[in-house]
């Protein structure tokens, strides 16, 4: 199915175009991003597609994650160890801005593409690489995911119960949030250097991005290194509280759930301490000012536990609200789907999906109220954009023809 000219361009990235040769998680997130405001995106994906279309729930083998995975991009599906294809890349980066990729480093020059080839096809050409570990350096060939970013980035530390509570495992966060940092990251990176290369410079020279899953972790870990390079302290997981900020913690409920308080500031704690019934607390030496409250939280929270449990989320919530307290209980899919501010704000979109039907959608961030994004169409099917591609590179009917015949394309 051909995409109408007139939806390929809108909000704040309008004439943007960008080829992804990516797969997993990271790249397709950056590039996910950069459609959902205005950029058109061309996904090369491998003949069988992107190895995500098989991940999650399916219906009649569909992947529900692969409709927001793959959103307002345009699938080309292309072998790219044919020795067609070398040509075909080439000839669709000429009419791109910019190129993403996640494969290992060199992976891309051993096909013929390196950042030296690409820019003989277009010499302001911007390239985010994203990997596991950076383009240089002694591990710059070892084999990693979203989940090696994250152990190695100092998360899976500290996604756990404090040390002596707990024997299993760290825990993982949950979401492929290593990937998606390095996704966050790449396209933050090539924005800027579209905003070098273009607006300050003026030199319109090409510029290179190299995201590794590890460092984008690394970079999130607060004072995890200071600390330690100062005072050889090693961050130690806190369970649902914040090692720094009292009290900040999950507290369960009547109904068997929990609920998350924050009242880490002096009027805060005032207003909760009377909500415990326990005004004196606030003025009680040992929970005074923040540091206090911090060496005393597991007594603090303790107190705050014994009095959440005698009240169900929904009272809870009503109570600490009526006192302006930073609150919410733990939000499951269906909380999130059902959330007034949400819906309100189109985060939550009811979009359709030519193949699965109605489909909640998470909608666009950031939100720019003068140019917000769109979802124009979900993810497509593999190579779904194939030959209006192939076209727009220059090739004739009868090559694209041969192409697909001699299973280069799909």
């Amino acid at each position: 199915m051909s995409i109408p000219e007139s939806q390929l361009f809108c909000a704040t990235l309008d004439g943007l175009r960008v080829m992804e040769i990516g797969h997993f998680v990271a790249a397709p997130f950056c590039t996910r991003i950069l459609g959902d405001l205005g950029a058109d995106i061309i996904k090369i994906e491998p003949l069988a597609g992107d190895p995500v279309r098989q991940w999650g729930e399916q219906i009649d083998g569909r992947s529900l994650w692969w409709s927001i995975h793959g959103r307002n991009k345009r699938s080309l599906a292309l072998d790219l160890k044919a020795k067609e294809a070398r040509d075909i890349v080439l000839r669709l980066i000429a009419q791109c801005d910019v190129l993403v990729e996640n494969f290992r480093p060199g992976q891309l020059e051993k096909m013929g593409l390196g950042d030296a080839v690409l820019r003989e096809a277009k010499p302001d050409l911007v390239i985010a690489h994203v990997s596991g570990y950076g383009q240089t350096g002694p591990w710059k060939d070892k084999a990693a995911f979203g989940v090696i970013g994250e152990a190695i980035g100092g998360l899976r530390h500290l996604t756990n119960h404090p040390p002596g509570t707990y024997d299993l495992p760290p825990v993982r966060v949950g979401v492929s949030i290593g990937d998606s940092i390095a996704g966050l990251y790449a396209a933050f990176g090539i924005m800027s250097a579209l905003w070098q290369r273009d607006r300050v410079a003026g030199d319109r020279k090409g510029r290179s991005i190299d995201v590794a899953l590890t460092e984008s972790v690394f970079s999130m870990m607060e004072a995890m290194l200071p600390e330690y390079g100062k005072l050889g302290k090693i961050k130690q997981p806190t369970g649902g509280g914040i090692a720094t900020a009292a009290p900040s913690n999950a507290y369960p409920t009547a109904d068997g759930g929990f609920m998350l308080i924050a009242a880490n500031s002096e009027p805060l704690f005032a207003r909760l301490a009377e909500l415990l019934g326990q005004p004196e607390l606030a003025r009680d030496p040992k929970y005074i000012g923040n540091r206090q409250r911090v060496a005393n939280s597991a007594e603090l929270d303790e107190l705050i536990a014994r009095w959440t449990r005698q009240y169900s989320a929904a009272e809870l919530q009503e109570k600490l609200e009526q006192a302006d307290i930073p609150s919410s209980k733990a939000y499951t899919a269906a909380d999130a789907a059902d959330d007034a501010q949400y819906r309100f704000r189109g985060m939550v979109r009811e979009v359709e999906d030519p193949a699965l039907g109605t489909v909640l959608h998470t909608g666009v961030v950031p939100h720019m109220p003068e140019a917000p994004g769109t979802i124009r169409w979900t993810g497509p099917d593999i190579g779904q954009h194939s030959e209006e591609l192939l076209a727009m590179a220059g090739f004739a009917p009868e090559d694209i023809a041969a192409l697909k015949q001699h299973g280069v394309v799909k």
